[in-house]
């Protein structure tokens, strides 16, 4: 007996079966959610020990840089399966705890007819309502498993171009050359170029004058690419030997030879600048004269 009076007695309101009934659903409900959320990590866990073990075997120079900078690396497959993990543990959640709470009211005998029209009326407005929403979290969660970019992947999202400061999953926050921080909705994402997948590739084209004689011109611009290829400064960004690729084009007064260079993601730039850089002294100290030294004949002008 209580201070107040004697304590309730719940039998009389709800019988002892259907008290057993729900006590069991309630069990079943979190059994249930436990052994499917572990199901779920230990799959997922798997999949990453197994590309871990793949990713561990001899590998080449330029496979062993591609692993530290590309999809690879082993931080980058820990977050995604992180993320991913909590997010199906928290739609598992949902599911669950809704079907049991059905199940509950079923229990207690509460109509669900209407319940459940009423709930789908509302389901209905609200999806109107938050439709973009919707579509920028179902976008969000496909861009995480499909693992279109990460943080510090440089992105170009067809409005903007910058690196991927944060990404969730309704918005990605990028940051651009200029230092303004985007926040783009993952909705509106209709395609999106990622530079900093798998390599990035320099392409130089050196301009001499068009009447040059080409043969001279790639010879010299192959001892350059050999010299680069074997500098230890560049041991870490280049994944192959510069490749000399021809002419390109000829115009009135300027030949342009074609330099291409595999390199790691988004270290090309450096790569761009040093191979003109070496090009063009190279070619001067031959001889090769430029477009803008070409001796123009005498009635030029």
């Amino acid at each position: 007996m209580g201070k107040n009076g004697p304590m309730p007695d719940f039998t009389t309101w709800i019988p002892v079966n259907s008290l057993t009934s729900i006590g069991v659903v309630i069990v079943v409900a979190i059994v249930a959610r436990f052994l499917l959320v572990r199901l779920v990590r230990g799959i997922t866990n798997r999949a990453l020990a197994k590309g871990k073990k793949r990713r561990e075997r001899e590998l080449s120079v330029a496979e062993k840089l591609l692993n530290t900078v590309t999809l690879a690396n082993q931080e980058r497959y820990e977050q995604r399966t992180a993320t991913l993990g909590s997010v199906i543990a928290s739609v598992i959640g949902v599911v669950v705890w809704t079907i049991a709470t059905l199940t509950i009211l079923n229990i207690l005998g509460i109509p669900m007819g209407p319940l459940l029209t009423s709930a789908g009326v509302g389901g209905v407005a609200l999806a109107f309502g938050a439709q973009s929403l919707v579509k920028d979290f179902l976008s969000g969660i496909f861009m995480i498993m499909e693992d279109q970019y990460g943080v510090g992947d440089l992105v170009n999202t067809g409005e903007v171009t910058g690196t991927v400061e944060e990404v969730g999953l309704r918005t990605t926050r990028l940051r651009d050359g200029t230092g303004t921080v985007w926040y783009v909705r993952n909705g509106e994402i209709l395609r999106i170029g990622n530079q900093s997948q798998g390599w990035s590739t320099a392409i130089v084209d050196v301009p001499v004058a068009y009447d040059e004689d080409a043969t001279k011109v790639i010879g010299i611009l192959e001892e350059v690419a050999a010299e680069i290829a074997e500098d230890p400064d560049y041991a870490e960004v280049l994944l192959d030997k510069p490749a000399v690729a021809g002419v390109n084009a000829v115009t009135a007064t300027t030949m342009s030879i074609r330099v291409t260079a595999k390199t790691a993601t988004n270290q090309h730039w450096g790569v761009q600048r040093s191979l003109l850089e070496r090009s063009l002294n190279a070619l001067a100290k031959a001889g090769v004269r430029s477009p803008t030294t070409m001796i123009l004949p005498p009635n030029a002008g």
